[in-house]
């Protein structure tokens, strides 16, 4: 009962924060899907938090890439799971994670309540539940295609890059082996923003040895 207890304090305590940061017009968000427990309250509050802020995809995107990325580190992947931890030293680590990834404020946030609470290792199951939010808001499942003003933006900035004397014309694959993200080819050059090659980057900073006395 404590737990559920601490757990909904600074489930609170989250949705507070991320109000003191008001939009330019306050927006009433409503949960797509209703759902329950650790893993499910947690990704709720960040959905509202997200949704808030205009930072949907890009959370989801950071939630994942952290979850791939620890998968290759067992190191960090234990740290996560290791309730001996204390809270100074997991907050520490993952403030540490977020900045040297260049995390939204948003996902910063969110983890540093789940470090508090010591629930990171539950963070793979909360990635999970929030991209059922992101799919349900998106009202879809599984991979889908960039919608046609996303591929409008894009046509304009590589029209930028290539210069107004090309023609350019976008060929769009679903890959679903990158986990996520955009890889954009043309000519010699590759533009690579899925989340395959973010967790890859991420591994050697997970990969470093974790200071257990919090300093």
């Amino acid at each position: 009962m404590l737990r559920m207890l601490r757990d909904f304090r600074l489930y609170l305590t989250f949705t507070r924060n991320c109000a003191t940061a008001p939009p330019a017009k306050e927006q009433k968000v409503k949960v797509p899907m209703t759902m329950f427990g650790v893993s499910g309250n947690y990704p709720s509050a960040l959905y509202i938090a997200a949704v808030k802020a205009n930072v949907l995809d890009r959370v989801e995107s950071e939630l994942l890439t952290l979850v791939e990325a620890s998968k290759r580190s067992p190191t960090f992947s234990q740290f996560m799971k290791d309730l001996s931890v204390t809270a100074d030293t997991r907050v520490k680590a993952i403030n540490d994670v977020c900045t040297q990834a260049k995390f939204s404020d948003t996902t910063k946030n969110f983890l540093v309540v789940v470090a508090e609470a010591g629930r990171l290792g539950h963070v793979e199951r909360m990635a999970q539940r929030f991209s059922e939010l992101t799919m349900a808001h998106r009202g879809c499942l599984g991979n889908l295609p960039l919608p046609p003003q996303e591929e409008k933006e894009l046509k304009e900035t590589l029209q930028d890059i290539l210069g107004q004397g090309k023609k350019i014309k976008v060929d769009q694959k679903i890959d679903p082996s990158i986990l996520g993200g955009l890889v954009v080819e043309f000519g010699q050059n590759v533009f690579d923003m899925s989340i395959r090659t973010r967790a890859r980057q991420m591994e050697r900073f997970l990969c470093q040895p974790i200071n257990s006395d919090g300093h």
